[in-house]
């Protein structure tokens, strides 16, 4: 069951914010706050994601749990007792199938990413040589990483684990953050637990990514493209070359 009418309210009211000023901060209308308060509709993903990015929870606490006043000025937020990890997804137990997360599911994919049954029900992709022991594929939006990945490439992963994180300098990794996918080389992991990043298209900055920012970390190990690069001018040359050597010794022979 959500708890996200409930939370809204009590958000509003620790914070000591009316219907209005909480519909203004997140470019709502004042009737939508009411019918979420009331169990009548639910927000979007978008707006769920703003709202906990906002007021520092997480998506998973604000959906699955009536929220605390401790919860919500961050009392005793790392003193909660240990839960046992979550059963993994089918697709992480099973060699060569791989979930597809499309551009259309990224944010569903952000909110529910830890949820087994959702990870299983996304549609995917199956290889005949093993990626890694848990794989995810994404659909790579804009043009950050040309000539290397394109628009709507498929990028192939394997997860890295955020408990041990061997990050390697020059590789390619996709960064779940709490609102997008971010795809970019590591430059330098620094001592301060930020990870400098640099897109291959030069005309992107590089770019400071703290760590605790990731909900997952994901490193490329290949692409799926319908792009066919058309050949170098002098590939084209030698092609040229080895044709007309190849009649010569036709002619000769």
């Amino acid at each position: 069951m959500s708890h996200v009418g409930k939370n809204i309210r009590k958000i509003r009211t620790v914070k000591k914010l009316s219907q209005a000023a909480f519909a203004e901060l997140f470019g709502l209308a004042r009737p939508s706050v009411g019918a979420y308060e009331e169990g009548r509709s639910e927000p979007k993903m978008e707006t769920l994601i703003q709202i906990a990015h906002y007021f520092g929870l997480s998506v998973d606490l604000l959906l699955t749990k009536e929220l605390t006043v401790n919860d919500l000025y961050g009392f005793e937020r790392y003193q909660q007792p240990e839960v046992a990890a979550p059963e993994p997804a089918l697709a992480d137990r099973t060699q060569h199938l791989t979930p597809y997360v499309p551009t259309a599911r990224l944010l569903e994919y952000i909110v529910r990413h830890h949820d087994a049954s959702f990870v299983d029900a996304l549609p995917s992709l199956s290889f005949p040589h093993e990626l890694g022991s848990a794989t995810r594929a994404f659909e790579m939006q804009g043009a950050d990483m040309q000539p290397t990945v394109r628009h709507q490439d498929v990028l192939l992963t394997c997860r890295v684990d955020k408990a041990t994180l061997r990050l390697r300098a020059g590789r390619l990794y996709a960064f779940v953050l709490q609102n997008q996918l971010v795809v970019r080389r590591l430059v330098e992991h620094r001592s301060d637990n930020v990870l400098r990043l640099r897109a291959d298209n030069p005309d992107y900055p590089v770019q400071d990514l703290p760590f605790a920012d990731a909900l997952e970390v994901w490193e490329v190990q290949g692409v799926f493209s319908t792009y066919l690069r058309p050949p170098a001018l002098v590939e084209e040359r030698v092609t040229r070359l080895e044709r007309q050597v190849e009649e010569l010794l036709a002619r000769l022979g």
